[in-house]
């Protein structure tokens, strides 16, 4: 338990390194891949993979998620980037319960090395193929079962949370709701239209955030689309993604960083798109449109940008240097911001 604990509390500071407590436990051993194989027991209440996808990501960077029933019970396989990230997962999560006094998780590695997945719907996503077709999805949930969920308490915290689990794993009593017409689940904090591709970003310093910096940002997570800093209230911002999957991404990966002095919130707003401004409309250069943007990262499909997606560290990766540019030259010119560079060194 205090492993797992130490896991838990590693992913809540932003950070992946490898804690004491599991290099106790002797590191990955032969077999331990980066796809888990997910069992969920007392399924008492329906278990969707966007739950699981909202859960596991919290240890790093989801790639793949297949569901299915076997045996008379649910079960998923999901790939993780990294090995060390199914480890912590698998550390921090087995024996866990999604919903108070029901739907155990049983998390052990899977043989697989690697998932294939054909569709993109409820029962199968994978997160690096955003062409993939739907094919037939399955029904929705019975509105009788989802209203149900309105009585209950899940143990782990929404997006719109502190980056990682908050202190205190649960909510209060009846804080999980849902639209029994639409039959989707609602996480306080998760505000919006599920899959909205704008997100609201709040509690930004005025004095430093531009629609450039917040394009930059976002687009480590997707393609950001348009960006719009509030012209009487300039401590928040909208930002389109591409899609619903890259808003989530970066709801996941952002929400609870410091930025510039303050703790940015990110959560899904209630806009479907970004307005541009009227002709004539005072707007002092606060919104702008990147739909065409060449710095878009993830516009090729199967992209190996998609596998190189990790929450935010005191480490860049840099790309597309010219080769007559040297150390010196790329020391010079982040140090030409402010920045401070401990160490730097070329790939071989």
């Amino acid at each position: 338990a205090q492993a797992a604990l130490q896991a838990v509390n590693a992913v809540q500071s932003g950070s992946l390194a490898i804690t004491s407590a599991l290099a106790a436990e002797g590191g990955l051993l032969p077999g331990q891949g980066s796809v888990l194989r997910i069992i969920v027991e007392n399924l008492f209440y329906p278990v969707t993979l966007e739950v699981l996808y909202q859960i596991f990501s919290k240890f790093g960077s989801v790639l793949k998620i297949i569901t299915f029933t076997k045996n008379n019970q649910f079960q998923a396989l999901l790939q993780y980037a990294d090995p060390m990230n199914a480890y912590y997962a698998k550390m921090a999560l087995d024996g866990q319960s999604i919903y108070t006094a029901c739907c155990t998780l049983r998390i052990d590695f899977s043989k697989l090395i690697s998932l294939k997945v054909k569709y993109n719907n409820d029962k199968s996503r994978d997160f690096t193929r955003l062409d993939l077709p739907s094919g037939d999805g399955p029904p929705p949930l019975e509105p009788s079962i989802a209203a149900a969920f309105g009585t209950q308490n899940i143990i782990f915290p929404s997006y719109a949370g502190a980056a990682g689990f908050a202190p205190a794993m649960s909510f209060a009593q009846g804080a999980v709701t849902t639209s029994a017409a639409s039959g989707q689940m609602t996480i306080p904090g998760v505000t919006g239209v599920p899959g909205n591709s704008v997100l609201l970003v709040s509690n930004l310093n005025p004095e430093a955030i531009t629609p450039h910096g917040l394009f930059i940002l976002f687009g480590v997570y997707g393609d950001v689309h348009r960006v719009k800093i509030m012209f009487k209230k300039k401590e928040n911002a909208l930002v389109q993604m591409a899609d619903a999957t890259q808003a989530q991404l970066a709801i996941s990966h952002l929400n609870g960083q410091r930025l510039y002095g303050r703790v940015l919130r990110a959560t899904l707003s209630k806009h479907q798109t970004v307005q541009l401004p009227r002709e004539g409309q005072e707007d002092q250069g606060l919104t702008k449109d990147y739909s065409n943007s060449p710095l878009h990262r993830f516009k090729k499909p199967g992209s190996k940008n998609f596998q190189n997606i990790f929450p935010p560290s005191a480490t860049l990766h840099l790309s597309n240097i010219p080769p007559s540019v040297t150390v010196d030259d790329l020391k010079n010119l982040f140090a030409s911001t402010g920045s401070t560079v401990k160490a730097f060194r070329f790939f071989q």
